[in-house]
């Protein structure tokens, strides 16, 4: 029973990292540069335009979240959440329909 949750850990940055470089035949420097690279121009293109495509997955978007009324879940009493803005991830339909969802 242990072997079979080891296999189904998530993978980390690290493992990502090595597992683009085997499969691609570069460094792992250079894959995690590329990584980062990456990282860096979702990051910049969600704050500039408010959005990101990553063809095949899915894309990044910037959302406005409203003020509204919570609890606090120790006390219920009621709270104010204010509004901010956050970023989500919707999936592509390519990756819905490769992973069943």
């Amino acid at each position: 029973m242990a072997a079979a949750t080891a296999t189904n850990k998530r993978m980390t940055q690290t493992k990502i990292i090595d597992h683009l470089a085997d499969k691609t035949g570069i460094k792992k420097t250079d894959a995690k540069e590329f990584f980062n690279a990456l990282s860096a121009l979702a990051t910049s293109e969600v704050k500039k335009n408010g959005e990101f495509t990553l063809p095949g997955f899915g894309k990044l978007v910037k959302v406005k979240r409203k003020a509204r009324e919570g609890r606090n879940p120790a006390t219920g009493q009621p709270i104010k959440i204010p509004a901010k803005t956050t970023v989500k991830f919707r999936l592509g339909k390519a990756m819905k329909d490769a992973v069943g969802g």
